[in-house]
């Protein structure tokens, strides 16, 4: 009769804990399908045709330019950016709630030990204080006790599974905004080095230009001295050259701002770079061909969608998650150990006890708090849509504004280049035809002018058109690596 006492509990509590188990694969609140088809495969429907293709894009298409000190830079930023930094923070933290969260799939136990010792009052000196042999008192009471306690909440609904399924999303959100932060940077790094370069390039114009304008303006000179110019002429010569130097100061406060720039995104202190790129060097060069992929490839490969399509996979989990909080909760409570009077005596059979309680939790009456907050997770999943399907259509208008930009900036690069050949001839044949006084000193400046600013409109074209570039390259989500 006792072994039938001791295996109905046993039985009871094997037959609970399976049913426990069984009802413990149900996941309450819906299941995610994916984000909302936003636009068809033709998005790009304004794409130039010439000097693109739609052949695999690399990543690293600042390596296309063929810059070293650029590559550098862009390795640099990548590797020492505080933005980047903090960003990688970002995704640790995320990773970690999310290992969090994936603990509490798991039971939780800890070891416990006490010991008690107390001494129980002397009655009997309270009853009489006549008698001088009344005791002294009993003995202390000792007990000793060592064990484990173990708890673990039964998923029965599915709750932890949906936070769980919330938190793993989220941290893959995260991580496509550490690749979002790259794809921003080496954009930044980019455009940065490119306006450096275009400021020295025309720097070191200005000045040729102020040179030739000062051996001209020497020339007049020599040419009054000897009757044949008038002082108006110096006049105007000697105005043109101090408008061209006048243009020098700017151009060398730009350069200094663009060097500290690319110290800051690259995690150095102002002037740091200073030696390395204060010597002018030539623009990049374009590739022949810029590759574009595919839209489809796009909407893959952009972080920003990424990162929205992601939120929007954990918007959707939170639903089940507070949807679970209908329905009650089981938590199953245990305890090993040992108890016993005398220290030693807790390994001996008869110290060993243990306890097994399923304790049933559940909120019947909440007056609404529980559905308030389905329906207010249900809204934040409604507005991560709306979210997701702005992103799409933001990055395709982004990618194909870029592409027309690139395209009309290329056709426009071409023509400056026309312009500036014609300029040059022009002003070498005027400035033979004034040194034989064919033509007059207005001529002459007229077509200096028009010559150094079709060059410097030629060097602004180029430098835009690299800027074009790289804002296309951004738009592709290109630039971020694991």
């Amino acid at each position: 009769m006792s072994t039938t006492g001791i295996s109905s509990p046993r039985v009871l509590l094997a037959v609970l804990i399976s049913t426990l188990t069984a009802l413990s694969g149900c996941t309450v609140g819906p299941d995610y399908h994916g984000a909302p088809q936003v636009t068809h495969a033709n998005a790009f429907v304004r794409a130039p045709v010439t000097g693109v293709t739609t052949t695999h894009a690399p990543s690293q298409w600042w390596t296309t330019l063929g810059d070293p000190k650029l590559d550098a830079l862009v390795d640099a930023a990548l590797a020492h950016n505080s933005d980047l930094h903090a960003a990688q923070a970002r995704l640790r933290e995320s990773r970690a709630q999310l290992q969090q969260q994936r603990a509490k799939e798991l039971p939780t136990a800890s070891a416990d030990a006490a010991a008690l010792r107390m001494r129980e009052p002397n009655v009997s000196i309270l009853q009489s204080s006549q008698s001088s042999n009344t005791s002294s008192g009993q003995g202390p009471l000792q007990l000793y006790s060592a064990g484990f306690d173990a708890s673990w909440e039964i998923d029965l609904f599915g709750g932890t599974r949906r936070a769980v399924e919330a938190a793993s999303a989220q941290a893959e959100a995260v991580d496509a905004d550490l690749a979002d932060t790259q794809v921003t940077l080496a954009a930044e790094v980019a455009q940065a080095y490119i306006g450096l370069r275009d400021q020295q390039r025309r720097l070191a114009l200005a000045n040729q230009s102020a040179e030739l304008q000062q051996q001209t303006l020497t020339l007049i000179q020599q040419r009054r001295a000897r009757g044949v110019g008038t002082d108006a002429d110096v006049e105007r010569q000697t105005t043109q050259v101090e408008n061209t130097r006048a243009t020098l100061i700017p151009l060398d406060e730009q350069i200094t701002e663009s060097l500290d720039q690319l110290a800051m995104l690259t995690g150095q202190a102002p002037g740091a770079l200073d030696s390395e790129l204060s010597t002018p060097a030539p623009l990049p060069a374009l590739p022949a061909s810029v590759p574009i992929d595919d839209p489809a490839t796009m909407l893959q490969q952009r972080p920003d969608i990424r990162a929205a399509e992601r939120r929007l996979a954990a918007s959707n989990a939170q639903i089940g998650e507070h949807t679970a909080d209908l329905f009650p909760k089981v938590t199953m409570l245990g305890f090993i150990g040992s108890n016993a009077g005398d220290p030693g005596h807790l390994t001996r059979k008869s110290a060993f006890t243990w306890l097994g309680v399923p304790y049933l939790q559940w909120d019947v009456l909440d007056f609404g708090r529980t559905r308030g907050s389905i329906r207010q997770a249900e809204a934040s999943r409604d507005e991560a849509i709306a979210r997701y399907t702005q992103t799409v259509l933001g990055a395709l208008q982004d990618a194909n504004n870029a592409l027309s930009r690139y395209g009309h900036q290329r056709d426009s690069v071409q023509r400056l280049q026309q312009i500036e050949v014609s300029a040059d001839r022009s002003a070498s044949l005027m400035h033979q035809r004034y040194e034989a006084g064919a033509s007059s000193l207005i001529d002459l400046l007229d077509t200096q002018r028009a010559q150094f600013s079709a060059q410097q409109n030629l060097v602004a074209g180029q430098a835009d058109l690299l800027r074009d570039f790289v804002s296309l390259q951004k738009s592709l989500g290109l630039g971020w690596k694991r």
